[in-house]
């Protein structure tokens, strides 16, 4: 697995995640709301399946 999520995007995901998360626990949102565990996992771990699929990295050459 290589590394296709870095910088911006990666903070985007994880925040987006936590908010979508944390709304549906506070019941904000319904359930479909803990679809947030995508995002933030793909942020964690730096690595996106569908960006992988479709040839794209937010990470610059070095990383």
């Amino acid at each position: 697995m290589k590394k296709n999520v870095c910088g911006i995007d990666r903070i985007i995901r994880i925040v987006a995640g936590i908010a979508l998360i944390a709304a549906t626990v506070s019941n904000v949102l319904p359930l479909w709301g803990y679809i947030g565990v995508v995002p933030l996992m793909t942020g964690l771990i730096n690595f996106c399946p569908l960006y992988n699929l479709i040839g794209i990295s937010t990470c610059k050459a070095g990383e």
